[in-house]
């Protein structure tokens, strides 16, 4: 597993929504958005109700997410990171995942999900085995 730089770790930990890409059951490419954390080296990501990302995963945990930068580099290019790696999903804890993320996406005084007794959910944790983009988040060395 590459080491995370610096820079990928601010990324992660911004305001930015990640895109992310399973695999469908006859092969096609399904993408969908998620907030996006890391957590002892893995990225995360909640969701309540059971989604076709989340069911694509269970069949095949392939999974890639492009997450774009604030920066435009020195050729006028908007920096990018694409994360790929295999993920694993657990049942519960998604509502409070999802209140902590909401803080770095909505603002420090929200509560989210805006429900009262919001189902457990799921967390989708990804072990990054490659990183690709524009900017400085590539490799380092392990």
């Amino acid at each position: 597993m590459p080491n995370l730089s610096q820079a990928a770790h601010e990324l992660l930990g911004s305001a930015a929504v990640a895109t992310v890409a399973t695999i469908n059951a006859d092969g096609s490419v399904h993408l969908s958005s998620a907030w996006v954390g890391i957590e002892d080296g893995e990225i995360v990501f909640a969701t309540l109700p059971d989604q076709r990302k989340l069911r694509n995963l269970r069949r095949d945990p392939r999974i890639a997410l492009t997450i774009h930068g604030e920066r435009v580099n020195e050729w006028g290019l908007q920096e990018y990171a694409v994360f790929e790696g295999v993920a694993r999903i657990t049942q519960g804890g998604a509502a409070e995942m999802l209140q902590r993320l909401a803080h770095t996406y909505l603002g420090p005084d929200v509560v989210f999900p805006g429900m009262p007794n919001p189902p457990p959910g799921f967390i989708t944790r990804i072990k990054v085995e490659r990183i690709r983009g524009i900017g400085p988040w590539q490799e380092l060395d392990s």
